[in-house]
């Protein structure tokens, strides 16, 4: 079967293998639609941490079930699915008390064990999600959008809330959307006016700031004089992390999302002083991805306008790198099989 390896950063190859077997209680899937994700490109440019090369990266997947190896499975031949890439260990402390997505020996699949760049891949049964009633390219988009209800989920927004986002990248459309959803007020921050643009024009965003100089006084004016009590950083930027605590109210939480392989920080006294609440958001659950398909059939996030580049197995290795322009103003690529 045809399979794309990212031997090292800079170095996409395709390559040749054999179709796997699934073991008992794994399923066969045949690749229809990936998602490319910045963790992808982090990876390509060699600055995603917990990352190994040489690796088939891919985790956000959608494919149809070719055969199943277990008897009590409800899955069958031509199942239409998507992937859960999240392999928890199921017995450390973060597995029992029910959140796999930061399991102490987690594998996210196309990170920590190879990913669904390839024509085939086996996924153990527990980790296919039926979804019948989604077009392939939602079905794609699900995990990138589950990203984003995760966060809000552990940002827990007041309805009337104002909700800061800084990084309107996929991730943080995600965010917007989900915070949105749930009855949030939410302001969007980002340093390309074409990603507030797609905030506002393609998905009906009412606050969108450009950063920079003056962008703290443009939120204090939208929060009626105050900085925000729910600032949620997706950015994967050492400055916007550390300089994200200015921009949090009294009282008020500070979740980063976005992912850095630096150490930093902020001086004691200016965290101390607001009594801020620090929180992580780590990859995402079962239920985040039950809840993005449900929104997805509902109306309530709009995941196909997400889409903007597209490629196949062949031409992915020329795409890809190309991805990293910013000229490009790439939002989501999508490799269709």
């Amino acid at each position: 079967m045809k399979t794309v390896v990212l031997e090292q950063p800079g170095s996409l190859v395709r390559a040749e293998s054999g179709v796997p077997v699934p073991e008992p209680g794994e399923a066969l899937v045949r690749m229809v639609r990936m998602g490319i994700c910045g963790t992808d490109l982090h990876a390509y440019r060699g600055d995603q941490p917990f990352f190994s090369y040489p690796r088939v990266i891919g985790h956000e997947l959608a494919g149809e079930v070719v055969s199943v190896n277990g008897d009590d499975s409800a899955l069958a031949p031509g199942d239409p699915v998507v992937v859960l890439p999240y392999l928890g260990c199921k017995t450390c402390i973060a597995c029992r008390r029910g959140r796999p997505n930061c399991c102490a020996d987690i594998r996210v699949m196309g990170v920590h064990v190879d990913g669904g760049l390839r024509e085939f891949l086996t996924v153990p049964i527990d980790h296919l999600i039926p979804a019948p009633d989604l077009s392939w390219d939602q079905r794609a988009l699900v995990e990138c959008l589950a990203i984003g209800a995760h966060t809000v989920r552990r940002a827990a927004p007041e309805p009337g809330e104002n909700v800061l986002v800084l990084g309107i990248g996929p991730i943080g459309l995600g965010v917007l959307q989900f915070a949105r959803a749930d009855g949030a007020r939410v302001i969007a921050v980002d340093m390309r006016e074409d990603r507030l643009a797609f905030w506002r024009d393609d998905l009906g965003g009412e606050h969108g700031i450009l950063g920079g100089e003056g962008s703290a006084e443009r939120v204090k004016d939208l929060c009626g004089g105050d900085v925000a009590t729910c600032v949620i950083d997706a950015t994967g930027s050492v400055g916007s992390m550390v300089s994200a605590l200015d921009l949090v109210a009294h009282g008020g939480r500070l979740v980063y999302v976005g992912l850095t392989k630096e150490t930093f920080g902020w001086p004691h006294p200016e965290f101390h002083k607001r009594e801020a609440t620090l929180l992580a958001s780590r990859n995402a659950t079962r239920d985040d991805f039950q809840r993005v398909m449900g929104d997805m059939r509902s109306g309530a996030v709009a995941p196909s306008c997400l889409v903007t580049h597209r490629t196949d197995l062949d031409g992915v290795c020329g795409v890809l790198p190309d991805l990293l322009d910013p000229k490009l103003r790439a939002m989501k690529a999508l490799v269709e099989f």
